[in-house]
């Protein structure tokens, strides 16, 4: 696929401030997004697992479901216990179509005057069309185009925050809530998609730059850009919707079966309901031919998404969706669907790269710790 020329590509209200700040920009998510900055991705990966990293997704789409009846209306077309969620909890959840398959991966956020819900920027329109179809008659479905959102991540981003105010300290991983920062009205959540501790803020478009710059000077914070956001997200063991999950895997093959809480499942308080339940359901009882594994490697070749996995026979037993050298485990690291005989941890399979066999493991994820804060 040919990249759209820039003209056609939608902008962040950081777009400036990234060029300012010397960001080699790319298409992504029908964005001119930033894919690294001076330093380079190996050096933003490191710097966001050592310090705190600033990164603008702002292309993602950011919803309010109002009305009384929003928590259960929602709750109707994801696998996900929302009914139950208290206020100012946040959950990650799925889209699922008829089929069981994913639509998309989405978070999701009570408010005491709505449901704030964040879902992927590939994806916004159809799952805001998907929305409106489906529940759009049970409560309100209002996109927020006017607010930005920034994620603060690293395990010395709360000593950032917290100078603009230290009340942000206070919360704990999966958690949120409105926030005035120096001056600049936020809602915030202490979650990221990095495996370290950090923060998604949504904050209006207009303030957007002038919160970024604060950040910024901060001593130890700096710009990242997408391409140590993916290594980073894989290095958690984290899926990238479109490429480790999309319509044709399901949450049971997608290894994503801990996102349904027992009240949802086959036996509980308010199984089903949603669509694709029988399938899942099916699955979460009698298991599935595939399942998303990790996968590492002792040689130093990198093993990219589309490669062929076959076992020692040369049978072909799966394929990569996600993978890239692991700066923080210093290895190469994968995410595969391989056909479950193979999915056991310490399994041996190999990738297929430009003809050369590159033997492999099959490795529980995260690859690199997972350091959220719980309090």
């Amino acid at each position: 696929m040919s990249a759209a020329p820039s003209a056609d590509l939608k902008k962040t209200p950081l777009h400036a401030l990234h060029i300012e700040l010397g960001a080699k920009m790319v298409p992504f998510g029908g964005y001119d997004m930033p894919v690294q900055y001076k330093a380079g991705i190996l050096a933003e990966h490191k710097h966001t697992r050592t310090a705190a990293g600033l990164f603008d997704v702002s292309h993602m789409g950011q919803l309010r479901l109002v009305g009384a009846d929003a928590g259960a209306a929602l709750e109707s077309i994801v696998p996900v216990d929302i009914i139950d969620l208290p206020v100012y909890k946040q959950r990650y959840a799925l889209f699922t179509n008829e089929q069981g398959g994913i639509l998309d991966d989405l978070m999701v956020c009570r408010r005491p005057d709505d449901i704030f819900v964040v879902v992927n920027a590939a994806c916004k329109e159809q799952d805001t069309a998907h929305l409106q179809a489906k529940i759009g008659s049970r409560c309100e479905v209002i996109p927020t185009p006017e607010r930005a959102l920034l994620a603060l991540q690293g395990p010395q981003a709360v000593t950032a925050l917290a100078r603009l105010n230290p009340e942000v300290a206070k919360l704990t991983f999966m958690t949120g809530g409105f926030f005035n920062l120096d001056g600049i009205e936020t809602f915030l959540t202490r979650s990221g998609y990095t495996g370290e501790d950090g923060f998604e803020i949504s904050v209006h478009n207009d303030q957007a730059v002038e919160l970024a710059r604060k950040l910024l000077a901060q001593p130890e914070v700096q710009p990242i850009g997408l391409g140590a956001r993916d290594t980073l997200r894989l290095e958690a063991g984290l899926c990238l919707y479109g490429h480790d999950i999309d319509t044709t895997t399901t949450p049971v093959e997608g290894a994503l079966t801990w996102a349904i809480q027992k009240v949802r499942r086959a036996g509980g308080a308010r199984a089903g309901g949603y669509p694709g339940a029988d399938i899942i359901n099916e699955q979460l009882a009698n298991g599935v031919q595939r399942k998303r594994v990790g996968l590492i490697s002792t040689e130093r070749m990198p093993v990219r998404e589309g490669a062929k996995l076959v076992n020692a026979d040369g049978a072909e037993i799966g394929v990569v969706t996600s993978g890239s050298l692991g700066p923080t485990v210093n290895q190469p690291v994968a995410l595969a669907y391989v056909q479950t005989a193979h999915a056991a941890q310490g399994t041996e399979v190999f990738a297929l790269v430009r003809d050369k066999r590159v033997a492999m493991t099959v490795a529980a994820t995260p690859f690199a710790p997972h350091r959220y804060f719980r309090g």
